[in-house]
């Protein structure tokens, strides 16, 4: 299959709408997406329709109308979709987060002394998450990794938070 080449703002208005369609399963107004990535509606339903002819989006009509993502979207933005996935507690904060998917947990740069960092994959938006805040994610399904660390930076296209690895623990086994 070949894969589908986005533009930056396709995939932040793809991401936007499977982020709104994942905690509604409505369909998701045009308004609704325009306001979460700060673009005008006008703009949204214009780029909607190049979407549909990508088929990547289905436009639902009505008044409860809007946008849905189709299966194609969810492999052009490279999201797993499963049934059931299994949930790994994230917390902001120190407050426990509900109903946020952790898609994939990146370390990167693991073998530099001082600069170890995550990226943690969400299939939620990460607009509440900002630089210097704490976040601790895990423990994992299988290995119950927990990673705790400070927002360093994030990729809103792609909903990536990059930590600063402040602690690694698995637990030890007796």
């Amino acid at each position: 299959m070949s894969s589908i080449e986005l533009t930056v703002s396709q995939k932040r208005m793809l991401r936007a709408l499977t982020n709104l369609h994942n905690e509604s399963e409505c369909a998701v107004k045009g308004e609704d997406i325009a306001e979460q990535i700060n673009r005008n509606p006008g703009t949204i339903r214009n780029q909607m329709q190049s979407l549909k002819a990508l088929q990547l989006v289905e436009g639902v009509p009505g008044p409860k109308g809007g946008y849905k993502p189709t299966a194609a979207a969810y492999e052009a933005l490279e999201i797993q979709q499963m049934d059931d996935p299994a949930s790994v507690p994230l917390e902001h904060d120190g407050k426990p987060l509900e109903d946020i998917v952790i898609e994939e947990i990146n370390l990167s740069s693991v073998h530099h002394p001082e600069l170890c960092r995550a990226e943690i994959h969400i299939q939620n938006s990460i607009d509440d998450f900002h630089e210097g805040e704490t976040v601790t994610v895990g423990p994992t399904p299988l290995s119950k990794l927990t990673v705790k660390g400070t927002i360093d930076g994030k990729d809103d296209t792609n909903n990536v938070l990059i930590l600063q690895i402040d602690r690694m623990e698995t637990p030890t086994e007796n």
